[in-house]
């Protein structure tokens, strides 16, 4: 099978997630981030993660594709438990998280950004979103402080380091790819549950943590 991806993408790495935690190969491709034309010829829209499966037909939508791959390796499935707080807890956190991700993503040499039309791309779309990346950069500080504040909340619901709940499951889908990405920060800080979890993951998972690009 093959994955069409961005790398800094929380959905795609969801996607990735399940093939390396069901130990399953998968051919990744990256897409320039300005590349519409691509997965448009493939899904009919500009859109990411999209696999191609043994079939040779396409399919998008993260969490059908881990669903579909987790019938397709025909072990234990995940567990769909998500538990309120932990979906609390993302909420909460996704209000202020891309303005430390986003305005960094172009700045440690990702695939998806390789040219300066790709970044410029990026940049333009994002700021819509998020607002002025120097100006998030900026206020670094603020937003780490919040999130060390948050941090500890999330550390009291993981269960172990190989999983956030009580099974391997979907709260690990949506959680760890937030908890990947947020490596890429310089001056991050996970407490001990966190930080055993997140490198357990990537390893289980075969996504790697941005650590030694953090900025």
């Amino acid at each position: 099978m093959k994955l069409y991806i961005y790398d800094h993408c929380p959905f795609c790495v969801r996607a990735r997630m399940i093939f390396g935690l069901r130990g399953l190969p998968v051919e990744l491709e990256v897409f320039a981030n300005d590349d519409e034309a691509g997965p448009t010829a493939l899904i009919g829209e500009k859109v990411v993660p999209i696999l191609v499966k043994p079939d040779g037909t396409a399919m998008d939508e993260s969490l059908d594709i881990v669903r579909f791959v987790d019938e397709y390796a025909g072990k234990e499935h995940l567990d769909d438990t998500i538990r309120p707080e932990i979906q609390a807890w993302l909420d909460k956190v996704g209000k202020y998280a891309n303005k430390l991700i986003m305005p960094r993503c172009v700045q440690i040499g990702l695939p998806e950004f390789a040219t300066a039309s790709s970044r410029a791309y990026y940049i333009e779309k994002k700021t819509a979103i998020t607002g002025d990346f120097a100006e998030n950069i900026a206020r670094t500080d603020e937003y780490l402080a919040q999130l060390h504040t948050d941090l500890p909340e999330l550390a009291a619901l993981i269960h172990s380091e190989a999983h956030i709940g009580e099974k391997l499951g979907y709260e690990d889908i949506i959680t760890f790819p937030l908890l990947r990405n947020l490596t890429m920060v310089k001056g991050l800080q996970y407490p001990e549950q966190i930080r055993l979890y997140v490198e357990h993951m990537a390893k289980q998972s075969g996504v790697p943590l941005y650590c030694d690009k953090a900025v």
